[in-house]
Formats: C-alpha cells, structure tokens, sequence
C-alpha cells in the first residue's frame, strides 16, 4: 500500500524535483524556460511545500512557497498526487494571469520528463535518449529513496537501521547521486564518493537501467558482481529495502 502523504513528498521532491536536471540535458526542455523569470509554489495541506524558480533558462527546485509568482494549492495530499497522475486540475490562488505558462510552458515540461520516466523501447533504441532517461531515472530513484526513508511508515523501519554519513550511488563513466544520512533521515547531496561512508556501482548504464526497470534483482546483481558494493554495508542492506517501496511507489 502506498500512502498518499508520502507519495506527495516522492512527486514533489523525487518527480518535479527532477524537472531541473530534465532542463539541462534536454534541448527542448530547455528551450521552453529560455527568458522566463516565473516561479511556480505547490503548497500541499498535510504534506510538501515547494517551488519551481525558472531564470533565464535554469531551474531550480526551493523549500516552500514564499513569493511564488504562480501559487497553486491543494487541500489534500491526494489532490497533489492527483495533479501529478492528470487526474485533478489545479486552480491558482496566486498568478492567475501567469497560466500562459502553466499551460504553454509547464505542462510540456511535464509531458517530456513523462516521455523520459516512461520510455518506449522504441524511445529507448536510442543511445541519446536511453542515456538522458537512465540518468533522470536514477536523479528520481535517489529522491523517492531520501522522502520514502522520511515519510513512508514502512521505510522508516530501515531508515532507522541507516547510521549517520553519505551513501554513493554511480554509474561508472556516468551519472552518481549521493544520500546523506542523518538521525535516520535521509537527504539527496553533493556528496563526492571519497566523502562516503558506502557505494553502489553499476558497471554501466544498461546494468543500471536494468535494475531501475525491476528486469533484474539487485541483491542476484551483487552476488554476481555485476554491481560493486563497499563500506558500510549496513547501510546498502538497508537502502536496498527502501529500494523495494520506490519501485511500489513510481510503478
């Protein structure tokens, strides 16, 4: 089972908070925030507040919603998730006059990163776009990790068993995230592999790839050595449990 509320923080930080790397690999993405200077606030009651800051062709993603130019609120976390799903349409409280953007700009953003997150095989035939939609992926797998170790009920029980330091997660010649842990709570950083307690890494992109599709078994994958593990390996077990709920969560 999922629950809504920690869904809502996996879409907020996890799903759009993948839209600002999205803007950087892709061209189209890109050229759809070229000269904007607006900034979208979600304002969830019950769960998440963030905001969209489009500048002059950046992104970034900002705790809360103070000053958004555009605020768009929902009473319920199920409403957010609906918003995220296409099922509900949001109302703004705030930048009526900006929906332009919301409709012209946002929303294709949406509908490229889905095209990425839910690739084709026929999209993915493409060494371009198979590479940008595995790095996206992973950027998206590390936020569902960090908000699932925080807010799902059932991921906290592992969380708890995660001591504090960084986790790094790679892909050799590729993309890497890192997971910073503190008090069992986890947070996606900056965090260079030298500065981590543990690692995971993937040989390369299609090992990778195969894992975030569920076509192969990550615990099979170690045993194999088609995945290196080191470190603190306490903390690998215990993210790979999390790692089972993200794939409930993003199905």
């Amino acid at each position: 089972m999922k629950d809504p509320t920690a869904l809502a923080y996996v879409n907020m930080y996890a799903i759009l908070g993948a839209i600002p790397l999205l803007c950087r690999l892709d061209e189209q993405a890109a050229a759809l925030i070229r000269n904007e200077k607006v900034s979208v606030g979600f304002s969830v009651r019950g769960g998440p507040a963030a905001t969209l800051v489009f500048s002059d062709g950046t992104c970034t993603l900002r705790d809360g919603v103070q000053g958004a130019s555009i605020r768009l609120p929902f009473s319920s976390p199920e409403k957010f998730n609906g918003m995220i799903d296409g099922t509900v349409t949001p109302i703004p409280s705030r930048g009526f006059t900006r929906i332009g953007f919301l409709l012209r700009k946002f929303m294709p953003l949406t509908g490229i990163l889905t095209r990425y997150l839910r690739a084709t095989p026929e999209d993915l035939s493409d060494p371009v776009f198979f590479d940008r939609s595995t790095t996206l992926m992973l950027q998206v797998i590390a936020g569902a990790v960090a908000q699932l170790a925080n807010h799902d009920p059932v991921s906290r029980v592992s969380a708890g068993y995660i001591v504090d330091g960084n986790i790094f997660v790679g892909i050799d010649n590729g993309p890497h995230v890192a997971l910073s842990a503190q008090q069992h709570r986890l947070a996606v950083c900056d965090a260079q592999e030298k500065d981590c307690l543990s690692y995971m890494r993937f040989p390369d992109m299609k090992t990778a790839r195969a894992l975030f599709d569920g076509q192969v078994n990550a615990v099979v994958c170690v045993g194999l050595g088609q995945i290196r593990i080191g470190g603190m390996i306490s903390q690998i077990d215990n993210l790979n449990r999390i790692l089972d709920r993200v794939a409930c969560y993003l199905a």
